[in-house]
Formats: structure tokens, C-alpha cells, sequence
């Protein structure tokens, strides 16, 4: 898999392909199958198959203070590109100049020139240029003028309902990771880089492999069953708080696993936690006493849950 600047002139090995374009975040259902689809249109021509996202996303160059909402790092889509069959990902970086560009411009500029499309793949909700005034009709006539194909690939429903990033922020934000992994079709996963905390954890008999939330949405705070997945392969199962902890001062918002039966240094190690099921919200207990019978409950949980 190889990452290019969508605003630089594509490689020639990868010139002429055909493009999955939108932003992806989260890359559930609907997203694979406008991927899938483009994979298949490249495979069929003997063609490159890319896929076109954007980074930051949009709300987050036009809404700065907006609270975090995404679902899913570059890394993390990269891989899922790679896995769902793609040979490159093109990153657009949302930047002012980007956010200034016309759409005949995108298309000229982008797309013709930079990346010499033979064809593009969107959902049927697509917008682009400067006021989201380009639409996938006028992709498509845009298309039909410059030389290349734009396809549209439907939404996707389960449960009656369309698949959307929105429809799995709600699920999470209701502390149903299970009802978003079915729209996802895996886990929900915070990858970070393990960092030193208070320590706490380790003189309870729990010690703890501290990330930072960053830029990811926030799920409910509380105690998750969760598997942890290394840098070198290894999968570990475990609970883990998600949120503030109240029980010790300062508050401090912290995705705290702690990985059953593991002894090793993660420190400044790049981690993947996915949350598997929420057991509870967090709580302030009366003692320490008390915290440590609740985690024991929760852990035991945890194990029972993930064994299944």
C-alpha cells in the first residue's frame, strides 16, 4: 500500500486508475462497498484501484472548536484500504487552498491532471468544490466532458436503517460498541501511543497501559471489555475505564486498559484497543477497598465475555 499527495502528480505505475472518493471515517459498510466497487471496476480493466480520502476531515477545517467526532485515524483507513484490495491511498489535505478550490477546479486539477483518473466511485451523498456546490450529477457530466467514468454506489442499510459514521457515533456515545461493530464489521479501535501516567494501577494489582484519546470520538465513559492488539501481532484481552476517572484527583481523561495476564513494558509502544461491550459507567467508590472488589467483578466479567 502506498500513501501519495493528492496534490502532487501521481506515479505512472499508478496513473489511470480508478478512484473511490469520500472520506471514509470509520469505513463501515457503506464506505466498503463504494471501495469494493472501484477495486472491482480496476480489477476488471487491468487498471490501478485507489482510494481518495481527506485529511483533516472538513467539519474539522471549517469547525475547529468542534468537539472530537472521528472514528478512525489515516493509519487505521489505510490499513482498511489495503485489506479491502486498494494499491494506494491519496491523501487530500484539507487545508485552505483546498477548501478554496472551485469544483471544476477539483476535477481539473485533482483528478484529471494529478491523478489522471480513468474512473471515479462515490456514494450517492457526495459533495465537493468551494460551497459543496458539485454534486454527483455534476461529477458525472464533468466525466462524460473530461474522458473518465463516475459511478455511484447506493447507501447501504441494516436493520432498516442507513449505515452512516453518524448512526455508529450515536451507537458509541450510547455505550452500544457491539450495535456499532455490526455496522463497521469489526470493533471500534483507539490506536496510541502508550504513555506514563500516575501508576496508580500497578499498586492495586492493576497497572494499566495509559492513551490519549485525541482526536477520536468520545464513547461513554465507563468499564469496557476490550482486546488489545500490539505492535508485534500479539492480541490481549482485557477491561479497560474510558473516561475521567473519578476516583483519584485530578480528574483525567484517559483510555485505561489493563490486559489480562501480561506483564510486559508498553511504554512508547503504538497499541490498538477495541471495545468489545460496556459493562458499566464509571463510578466514585467509598474506599479503595471497594474500587478494587468492583474491578475484580469487572474483570471477571470481562474474561467471561471475551471467552465467548
Amino acid at each position: 500500500m502506498e500513501r501519495l499527495d493528492g496534490s502532487a502528480p501521481v506515479p505512472p505505475h499508478l496513473a489511470g486508475g480508478v478512484v473511490a472518493l469520500g472520506n471514509f471515517d470509520g469505513f463501515h459498510l457503506g464506505h466498503q462497498a463504494v471501495v469494493a466497487r472501484a477495486v472491482e471496476r480496476a480489477r476488471a480493466a487491468g487498471r490501478p484501484a485507489l482510494v481518495a480520502t481527506f485529511d483533516p476531515h472538513p467539519v474539522r477545517f471549517f469547525r475547529p472548536d468542534t468537539a472530537p467526532f472521528r472514528l478512525s485515524t489515516l493509519d487505521q483507513r489505510e490499513r482498511l484500504f489495503a485489506a479491502a484490495g486498494a494499491d494506494a491511498t491519496v491523501v487530500f489535505s484539507f487545508d485552505a487552498a483546498f477548501a478554496a478550490l472551485t469544483a471544476e477546479q477539483f476535477v481539473d486539477e485533482r483528478l484529471v491532471d494529478r491523478l489522471r483518473v480513468a474512473g471515479v466511485v462515490t456514494g450517492g451523498d457526495f459533495t465537493f468544490g468551494k460551497g459543496k456546490v458539485g454534486d454527483v450529477a455534476a461529477l458525472a457530466a464533468y466525466g462524460d466532458a473530461l474522458g473518465f467514468t463516475a459511478e455511484t454506489v447506493g447507501a447501504v442499510a441494516l436493520g432498516g436503517e442507513t449505515v452512516s459514521s453518524t448512526r455508529i457515533r450515536a451507537l458509541l456515545r450510547a455505550g452500544d460498541p457491539a450495535g456499532a461493530a455490526r455496522l463497521l464489521t469489526r470493533p471500534f479501535a483507539i490506536e496510541g501511543v502508550v504513555q506514563h501516567g500516575d501508576k496508580v494501577g500497578r499498586t492495586i494489582g492493576y497497572p494499566t497501559a495509559n492513551l490519549d484519546m485525541g482526536k477520536y470520538l468520545r464513547p461513554a465513559y465507563g468499564i469496557y471489555a476490550v482486546r488489545g492488539r500490539l505492535a508485534d501481532g500479539r492480541v490481549l484481552n482485557g477491561a479497560a475505564n474510558l473516561g475521567i476517572r473519578p476516583q483519584f484527583e485530578p480528574p483525567k481523561e484517559l483510555l485505561e486498559p489493563y490486559f489480562f495476564d501480561f506483564s510486559g513494558d508498553l511504554y512508547g509502544e503504538c497499541i490498538e484497543v477495541e471495545l468489545i461491550e460496556f459493562l458499566r459507567p464509571e463510578a466514585k467508590f467509598d474506599s479503595l477497598d471497594a474500587l478494587m472488589a468492583q474491578m475484580d467483578a469487572d474483570c471477571a466479567r470481562a474474561r467471561e465475555i471475551l471467552e465467548r
